[in-house]
């Protein structure tokens, strides 16, 4: 089921996806999609004839299509819809919103409350627009914080990402802000697809973002820093404030200045099949522009994200994957797309303990690039007394279950990767087998499936 940057919101018992080209779904099960809507024009539900309610934004941005949207629920119990125009080839867009009794519109549009990409004096109202260092108006998420108040982050390449706080009342940005304040990109870095969502738990709030180009050939990955605070600054683990994470003036779209930097958690991969799986492998292409969402029923956190897939072209389907926060509360992503654990036969329960861990494994870096290429797995054994070692039998690294599903492991003698292990269903396999995904403080994930013995 394709809707491209699939933006989530849970109404009763299903969850809500929105997305660009006025694409949205729904589930019950977070595996299994109903379509509700696809591109725009007048026969789309969401909005009655949308050409014609949209028509200030189409003509600003001088296209009729829409970029990425968010959906939330405000105070009023009406769903307000941030939806946006982009020209595609600059940053001309325009950002707005539209108002609906029911989740599933129809939409009647408010108003537009930023441009972006003018010539002349920016939506700042103070300085000349500048895309080196304003934002290209798209791609809007809306989060409450901790103590109820309405946040709004946004921005794509050009100046980077931004966030405003938002009036809950009017749906619109608290007046004096202009852009809102800088969090992340710049000098048209490519980053972009904000998500913020804060656990409690941990006390952080997570800022999600996507590096590199989405197509099949863009190196397409998901990122996160935290903060403290709603509005930043957001560092990566190794401490960097991401504000400062931008390209260079010289040339547009410089991966090699922003790659090194934020907890990259997936990327272009592709688990080899081995004996006892069939089917095609396991894998996706330029993986990205998540939502997240915790669902306190389940105790779980989701992720959700387009992606496509190797040798499939730019053919793109919605994922679900779990996420988990380790022993450095860092979030961590699950190996495989999500599965009840209660659908396994024979049952099976979430604990892993120690002697379940030792075997063999195919273990997958994402390492740390914005490229093409896909990393492949690679087969090691966990031995019972800690050690890890490679197909050759090489001593490779060390590992160690801490308890309550946390485990550590050491690769090369250096880098400490901080994880959790639990059981995901392997489609290749047909069975709920023993994982673990981890993170180094360096921002490199690494996955695992335990294989055999």
């Amino acid at each position: 089921m394709s809707v491209h940057d699939p933006s989530v919101i849970r109404v009763g018992g299903d969850y809500y996806v929105f997305g660009s080209h006025l694409a949205a779904a729904k589930t019950s099960d977070l595996m299994n999609w109903t379509p509700i809507a696809d591109a725009v024009n007048n026969s789309n539900p969401l909005f009655t004839n949308v050409t014609t309610a949209l028509a200030d934004t189409f003509a600003w941005s001088t296209v009729t299509d829409l970029w990425a949207p968010d959906v939330v629920k405000l105070g009023d119990n009406k769903f307000y819809f941030y939806y946006d125009s982009c020209q595609g080839s600059s940053p001309r867009s325009a950002l707005g919103v539209a108002v609906a009794d029911s989740i599933n519109g129809p939409y009647v549009n408010k108003q537009i409350f930023l441009r972006s990409g003018m010539t002349g004096l920016s939506d700042d109202g103070v300085t000349t627009y500048d895309a080196f260092v304003h934002p290209n108006v798209v791609d809007p998420q809306t989060f409450f914080d901790q103590n109820g108040q309405l946040w709004m982050v946004y921005g794509s390449y050009s100046g980077g990402v931004f966030i405003l706080s938002m009036n809950e009342t009017t749906g619109l940005p608290d007046p004096g802000q202009g852009y809102g304040k800088h969090l992340i990109g710049g000098n048209h870095a490519r980053i972009e697809g904000a998500y913020i969502i804060h656990n409690p738990t941990t006390g952080f709030y997570y800022l999600f973002t996507s590096f590199g180009g989405l197509a099949a050939d863009g190196g397409y990955n998901i990122r996160v820093a935290r903060s403290q605070q709603p509005d930043g600054p957001y560092v990566d683990a190794a401490g960097t404030d991401m504000a400062t994470v931008k390209g260079i003036t010289t040339q547009l779209f410089h991966d090699p200045s922003i790659e090194p930097h934020g907890q990259k958690l997936v990327g272009n991969f592709q688990f080899a099949n081995v004996t006892g799986e069939s089917g095609t492998p396991h894998g996706y292409v330029s993986p990205g522009h998540n939502s997240a969402y915790f669902d306190a029923a389940l105790g779980k956190y989701f992720i959700f994200f387009h992606t496509r897939f190797p040798g499939r072209g730019e053919v793109h389907e919605v994922r679900v994957h779990e996420l988990f926060f380790n022993s450095q509360s860092w979030p961590v992503m699950a190996p495989f797309r999500y599965v009840p654990l209660a659908m396994a036969q024979p049952a099976v329960v979430a604990d892993v303990t120690n002697a379940e861990v030792p075997g063999a494994y195919k273990l997958l870096n994402h390492q740390k690039d914005i490229a093409a290429g896909i990393k492949a797995s690679v087969n090691i054994r966990l031995a019972a007394n800690g050690a890890i070692a490679d197909a050759n039998g090489t001593a490779v690294g060390t590992w160690i279950h801490r308890g309550s599903n946390n485990v550590e492991i050491v690769l090369s003698g250096t880098d400490t990767y901080y994880g959790v292990l639990s059981r995901q269903f392997n489609h290749n396999a047909g069975k709920f087998q023993v994982t673990l995904t981890a993170q180094s403080q360096a921002g490199l994930s690494i996955w695992g499936v335990r294989t055999g013995d």
